[in-house]
């Protein structure tokens, strides 16, 4: 099974993220993850898209989201050619003992501690897929409350000749 990043210019109008998502589950496609944010020009949103499966399905996918009358265009976000990120927080119950460490393996990853409590520290990090799961390996021997992701968003590399 393979992952492809598409990266959709789509209007900016209601219902839009309904319908794009909509032809997924209509067609039994699951959508691994998904981020959508207005453009420089507020007519178009910006939808990165991260769908998993065989060249066929992976085909059929595009071809589906190019019948929308919304898409305006599809990029296919590769590596190499683009740059793709990832935001996560993570909560981590942390005693005093622990804080350090904690600290520690947040500052080799380039991670911000955005939230202190008496029991927990919050980090935040943002990078490429690997670095996230590289970090979150790390922080296997502690206590992880709770793990939000926004899912990857990412822009081909150099000029885009398109909007």
């Amino acid at each position: 099974m393979k992952t492809k990043v598409l990266s959709l210019l789509v209007d900016n109008t209601s219902g839009v993220l309904s319908r794009v998502s909509g032809m997924f589950s209509r067609r039994g496609y699951n959508i691994d993850s998904l981020t959508v944010g207005v453009t420089q020009d507020p007519k178009y949103s910006r939808m990165t898209v991260v769908v998993s499966g065989d060249d066929k399905i992976l085909s059929q996918i595009k071809s589906q989201l190019n019948k929308l009358e919304d898409v305006v265009d599809i990029v296919e976000l590769k590596d190499g050619e683009s740059v793709c990120r990832e935001l996560v927080l993570v909560k981590v119950k942390a005693n005093i003992e622990e804080r350090q460490q904690i600290i520690s393996v947040a500052n080799v990853y380039r991670a911000n501690i955005v939230d202190v409590s008496p029991d927990s520290l919050m980090i935040e990090i943002t990078g490429n897929v690997n670095k996230i799961q590289a970090f979150i390996n790390l922080l296997d021997g502690f206590d992880i409350e709770q793990i939000v992701r926004t899912g990857i968003t990412g822009l081909t590399r150099g000029l885009y000749a398109n909007k």
